[in-house]
């Protein structure tokens, strides 16, 4: 009995000390894998230090290694944050107060070529934007912060500057349309203030000052009302579908409301142009704002847990869903309600005879006739611009109010946080005073003071159309340069491009950029020359008067080395001519500004035009001595002299063997350099061209160097 409990008591302890060695093992590799998962936290915009992942190599391993799917709470917060906040800036003033208008203008057809016109852009620009957002950690900043981070300064600070107005002019937009809908309501039950313009004016103040008020209340405060927005948005869209199959009753179809019927669907399907809006691309520029919020979830990234994973899913998302629901509105209010009513009952005919009757209306027991001739239908889809099926017509209002006043409050809230990262990068001196953050959560206070200015500004035309074809405008022009910066970096193929969203293509983002361009004009031809006019004094202020002194590793920096190599490559099959001639050299300085007669003269033949290579012979003993930033002071030297010159440090035992080595090194590909200047104190003019002997190198005496493949000048110290 006792050897049997001796075997199950060994048995027993072998099985304890494997478990442990399991859960050992398991620990030390959860550790490893915490240890990776630190090592690929990268810097604040830098995507060489990350450390490559296994699973982005799976398909070379013999055993693929595939990643766990995410979980459904992981999807919902990912889309909660991102992609609500897009679709929320995205269904706005448009769909409410002129969708239903745009339709009756356009005609069916056309209204959903303009909605997929509009969603190819944006489309194409949201992958554009993946693209960026998942090549390297995005701080705050949004769009602004990808884009001079992958163009460089130069071009980014203009189009920082045009996105914040463009913002800005965004919450203007909405605001304008929610004091029209308070207006109306002030109307209908006989309040007027001073007339329907000041009216306007007067609602949009105050709005915009009590959403500036929820914006510096903080984040939280402004998720929270997000979100009762969103939720009132869907009950007004489910209002909406059940209106569209409630039978209309007389005093609906007074106002133009049928219900579902084919004669009104075939009526409606071709445009029928009035007014001096009148056409497509007008009507264009009109729709479009209804398609910008894309960038709402960019704009926030710095709020975001995990912006890599949330942009893209949120935002492609955010435009599959919201382009349904345009395209749901824009087919059933086609479909059931005609173009003129006059929205009285004792237009209906009570006899079968229709006899002088004009409009589709006579054959569904209505006449309108009066009202059409006059053109005073003050209902119908192209009088009444707000949205007319509902179940519950204060629904309606309702969703108006949620969508206009989310689309403000988020354009309010995106503008000031882009501002504040441009002005943070100084990239501009004299908007430096809006960096300054508040808070624990570094709210740009001043940033949004300065936007609500701009936007009381504009809220002051109360002109809902001139507004939103001037916001189209600046929409595209960022869209343009979003989708050229992506494929700037493609096509460069710079070694810190390495996206982890691999579903774009440079070529589409290519065609993203040129159409944004061509329907900048095609909307509205004087207000594209106005923003490229500001961009191109934007970026000459930077590039050529006030130049920061940063370096962000952008794709123009990989572009114009990888031109500098092409083209100096294609040189090597070239042969020289003649009419090409023209004077390369090679001076024997030392320190250029030890000798600044000497580097002048060189200076001023090859007229920044020709090669010219300041050589510096450093002396071994002399290396302990020469200052760290030596090179750096002496081209600086250069720059300020605006002599044009390579500067060549090079180390030697003997200035001898310093100067073979650096008359021996004779071509950089086909530039080589054909004149080797120097200074002696000699009183020589010139060298024979066949001399071959060289003098004895000292301080008094510091070189002479020819033969027959140079010509050699010396200069008289």
């Amino acid at each position: 009995m006792l050897p049997l409990l001796l075997y199950y008591f060994a048995a027993f302890f072998k099985l304890f000390k494997l478990n442990l060695l399991l859960l050992l093992v398991t620990s030390s590799t959860s550790e490893r894998r915490g240890s990776r998962a630190e090592l690929r936290r990268s810097s604040v915009y830098s995507t060489m230090d990350l450390v490559p992942q296994l699973e982005h190599y799976a398909n070379s391993l013999p055993r693929p290694m595939t990643r766990n799917r995410p979980s459904l709470e992981t999807l919902r917060k990912t889309f909660e944050v991102s992609g609500i906040r897009c679709m929320l800036n995205i269904w706005g003033v448009i769909l409410f107060l002129r969708l239903s208008w745009i339709t009756s203008q356009a005609g069916i057809v056309l209204t959903c070529v303009i909605i997929l016109m509009s969603v190819t852009v944006t489309s194409v620009t949201a992958l554009s934007i993946s693209a960026i957002a998942t090549n390297g950690r995005v701080a705050s900043g949004g769009a602004y912060f990808m884009l001079s981070r992958t163009l460089g300064p130069e071009i980014g600070g203009p189009i920082g500057v045009v996105f914040c107005f463009a913002n800005a002019l965004a919450c203007a937009l909405h605001t304008v349309g929610f004091s029209e809908v308070v207006r109306d309501l002030m109307r209908e039950f006989n309040v007027v203030m001073i007339d329907s313009v000041n009216d306007v004016r007067i609602v949009g103040v105050i709005t915009v000052t009590i959403l500036l008020l929820i914006a510096l209340a903080g984040m939280a405060w402004e998720s929270s009302t997000q979100m009762f927005f969103f939720l009132v948005l869907l009950i007004s869209f489910a209002n909406y579908l059940v209106g569209t199959v409630i039978p209309p009753n007389t005093e609906k179809q007074s106002i133009g409301i049928f219900g579902y019927r084919g004669d009104i669907f075939v009526e409606n399907l071709t445009p029928s142009w009035r007014g001096p809006k009148g056409s497509f691309f007008q009507v264009f520029a009109i729709f479009f704002p209804a398609a910008t919020g894309i960038l709402s979830g960019v704009n926030i990234c710095g709020d975001l847990k995990d912006p890599n994973n949330a942009i893209p899913k949120g935002t492609l998302a955010a435009i599959f869903w919201t382009t349904l629901s345009d395209l749901v509105i824009a087919v059933t209010t086609g479909v059931c309600v005609v173009r003129d009513a006059s929205g009285n009952k004792s237009d209906i005919l009570t006899g079968n005879s229709t006899d002088g009757c004009v409009g589709l209306a006579c054959n569904l027991g209505w006449n309108f006739t009066d009202c059409i001739h006059s053109q005073a239908c003050p209902y119908g889809l192209a009088n009444n611009h707000k949205l007319q099926l509902s179940g519950y017509p204060y629904l309606i209002t309702a969703g108006v109010f949620a969508a206009t006043l989310s689309s403000a409050l988020g354009f309010l809230v995106s503008a000031p946080k882009i501002f504040q990262r441009l002005c943070k990068d100084e990239i501009y001196p004299f908007i430096i005073f809006f960096a300054k953050g508040y808070g624990k959560n570094n709210e740009p206070i001043r940033a949004y003071i300065l936007c609500y200015l701009i936007a009381v500004i504009f809220i002051l035309v109360a002109e809902l159309n001139t507004i939103a074809a001037l916001n189209s405008n600046f929409f595209l022009c960022s869209y343009g340069l979003i989708n050229f910066s992506c494929f700037h970096a493609s096509i460069t193929n710079a070694p810190g491009w390495r996206p982890s969203f691999h579903y774009y293509s440079k070529w589409t983002a290519l065609f993203g950029a040129v159409i944004s361009m061509v329907l900048m004009f095609l909307f509205t031809w004087w207000a594209a020359l106005i923003t490229f006019c500001i961009i191109v004094f934007l970026f000459g202020y930077v590039n050529y008067y006030n130049k920061p002194k940063i370096n962000w590793g952008s794709s123009v920096q990989a572009g114009t080395y990888n031109m500098a190599l092409s083209y100096s490559v294609s040189l090597m099959g070239v042969e020289d001519h003649v009419k090409n001639f023209r004077p390369q050299c090679l001076v024997l300085s030392g320190p250029p500004n030890q000798r600044p007669a000497l580097v002048d003269f060189v200076g001023s033949f090859t007229k920044h035009v020709s090669l010219m290579i300041c050589g510096d012979i450093i002396l071994v003993g002399d290396r302990t001595t020469r200052p760290h930033d030596a090179t750096d002071s002496l081209v600086k030297w250069m720059n300020k002299r605006k002599v044009r010159s390579f500067y060549t440090p090079l180390s030697a035992e003997t200035l001898r063997a310093g100067a073979k080595n650096l008359l021996q090194v004779r071509s950089l590909f086909e530039m080589l350099y054909l004149s080797v200047i120097l200074s002696v104190c000699l009183s020589i003019c010139c060298c024979q061209q066949d001399a071959t002997k060289t003098l004895s190198l000292s301080a008094a005496n510091p070189i002479i160097y020819s033969c027959t493949s140079f010509s050699g000048f010396i200069m008289k110290t």
